[in-house]
């Protein structure tokens, strides 16, 4: 049998752990360096995996786009985790039908390159207490928020992982890749 994909969960994080609403604090960080990560992020994945609200977010936005993230991201099939949305407009995109958790282990069950999930904070969350993420990449911006939705809220489960792969980018960002246990 062979190996399972990957899951590669990619989140911008502030220093204090604030995954929320990067869209608010993120962009002064955007430079080349930070364009290529994220470009990389996509060119190792052929299935992007969203939650609800960070699709409605990219499809608002990419599919107007061009460029090679555009192209990738609008050409990529994509997976939504929704129980509210009944139908999806953006290219490539399907909803994914009955329970989250047993579809994801199908999907990293076939054939393929790695699967992308792009922020979705709740739809993290849920795959990580599964086990089902392989690896954080983590993109640490040099800003305390004080406050905001964290990857990891108080009281979460302990979980040891193993960094694999550092960059400190000239904005400050620290690119971090972590191994899930």
């Amino acid at each position: 049998m062979s190996a399972s994909r990957k899951i590669v969960a990619g989140l911008f994080m502030s220093l204090d752990g604030v995954v929320e609403a990067p869209e608010t604090w993120h962009f002064p960080y955007v430079d080349e360096e930070m364009g290529e990560a994220v470009e990389s992020m996509h060119a190792a994945a052929d299935t992007l995996l969203l939650g609800r609200t960070t699709y409605e977010s990219f499809a608002a936005v990419w599919p107007d786009q061009v460029g090679a993230l555009a192209d990738k991201l609008n050409d990529i099939r994509k997976l939504v985790a929704s129980t509210t949305l009944a139908k999806t407009e953006w290219t490539n995109t399907s909803l994914i039908d009955g329970d989250v958790i047993e579809a994801v282990a199908g999907l990293k069950r076939q054939p393929g390159k790695a699967i992308h999930l792009s922020g979705s904070l709740t739809l993290t969350r849920a795959l990580l207490h599964a086990g089902l993420v392989d690896e954080l990449r983590l993109l640490v911006h040099p800003i305390v928020l004080g406050s905001g939705r964290r990857l990891f809220p108080e009281g979460a489960t302990s979980m040891p992982v193993e960094l694999v792969r550092s960059a400190t980018f000239s904005t400050g960002v620290v690119d971090l890749t972590y191994r899930t246990a």
